[in-house]
């Protein structure tokens, strides 16, 4: 029980020394990551259109 009340307070002091972003910055950097993954989706969506008509195509074909 020693050890978990020791690795509490640790925990409890590191936390204190943790540089917390600002209420702007977090829904600044919230909204970054959801253009970005929207951005990502529709790159990687455009080139399985594309991979999946050129295959289709391509086994149509023969």
């Amino acid at each position: 029980m020693n050890n978990l009340s020791k690795y509490l307070r640790d925990t409890f002091s590191e936390l204190k020394q943790v540089s917390w972003p600002t209420q702007t910055q977090a829904l600044l950097y919230t909204g970054l990551v959801i253009v970005i993954s929207i951005i990502v989706s529709l790159f990687l969506g455009a080139f399985d259109f594309v991979f999946t008509n050129g295959i289709e195509f391509i086994v149509g074909s023969i």
